[in-house]
């Protein structure tokens, strides 16, 4: 759906995600969408609802000031009562979204890494100094912290160096564009990279991100797909929506227990398109 085409568009879609009883909303960043900025989203979806948990799928780490970036995520938490569930990555693997965040491609892993932990220190809402390489702050402090005291941040991502950086750093695991393969391959890599790190990551912190799409798959996302997974056929990772209760099981079956569905089916009538998704995967929580 392009739920973000314009603002009434948008806060219908919020509303009726809260009166179906969904569990929360994500937003991505992506520079050249038209979908909103998701901090500036979410914050209006926070406004409108109580019990919506409010996520970022994924939010680009490199390029931005960690210190403001936890302050607003810090104050996003506080104002929607504690329903923040932030995830962060590198961002999309295209030459146009880096060059957007004014950061060398050689660069974006070590400055995510530096940046998560500067935003963990902020959050304990002492008075901190940090040395870096990217990001030396001295006598800062930031606050109001989260609700809980501090925030679970998890991490996209499925190759190898990706899956250590979970286990390394990260709080949970979200990726996309993955098969339940994906998922039964990558949970072992990331567990053995926690325990080197003298980390755990809880079980129950293992999601996936599941487009779906009913008639022919869009050329753009075939390409996409293509261009990421060559070896992967699409519609095992878009599957229809009929397909998706399906699929769901098998990422279950292999430990996940989070799932992100992103709608790719235009301009398709949001309330008859998340009515019959209420009705098809809401069951599968009970």
């Amino acid at each position: 759906m392009t739920a973000a085409g314009t603002p009434d568009r948008f806060t219908h879609l919020v509303d009726r995600l809260e009166e179906l009883g969904f569990d929360s909303l994500w937003m991505s960043e992506r520079i050249g969408s038209i979908a909103p900025d998701p901090l500036m989203a979410l914050a209006v979806a926070a406004g409108r609802t109580e019990k919506l948990k409010l996520g970022t799928s994924v939010l680009v780490l490199p390029g931005r000031n960690p210190v403001v970036l936890a302050k607003e995520l810090a104050s996003l938490d506080v104002l929607s009562k504690g329903r923040l569930l932030p995830a962060v990555g590198l961002g999309a693997a295209e030459a146009a979204e880096h060059r957007a965040f004014g950061v060398e491609r050689t660069e974006r892993g070590r400055r995510h890494d530096e940046a998560l932990a500067l935003m963990r220190a902020c959050w304990t809402g002492e008075v901190i100094s940090h040395s870096g390489e990217f990001y030396p702050v001295t006598d800062v402090q930031v606050l109001p912290r989260p609700v809980k005291g501090d925030l679970e941040v998890w991490l996209g991502g499925i190759a190898p160096s990706e899956l250590r950086r979970v286990g390394r750093v990260g709080d949970g695991w979200l990726p996309s564009f993955c098969s339940p393969e994906d998922v039964a391959d990558g949970m072992p890599v990331i567990t053995a990279s926690a325990e080197g790190a003298g980390r755990s990551i809880d079980p129950q912190h293992i999601g996936a991100l599941i487009p779906y799409c009913d008639g022919d798959l869009p050329s753009q996302v075939i390409e996409l797909v293509q261009r990421r997974r060559p070896e992967l056929d699409a519609r095992r990772v878009i599957p229809t929506r009929a397909d998706l209760p399906r699929l769901i099981r098998e990422f279950v079956d292999v430990g996940a227990s989070k799932f992100v569905i992103v709608p790719l089916v235009g301009d398709a009538d949001p309330d008859r398109e998340l009515g019959e998704l209420a009705d098809s995967l809401l069951p599968l929580e009970t």
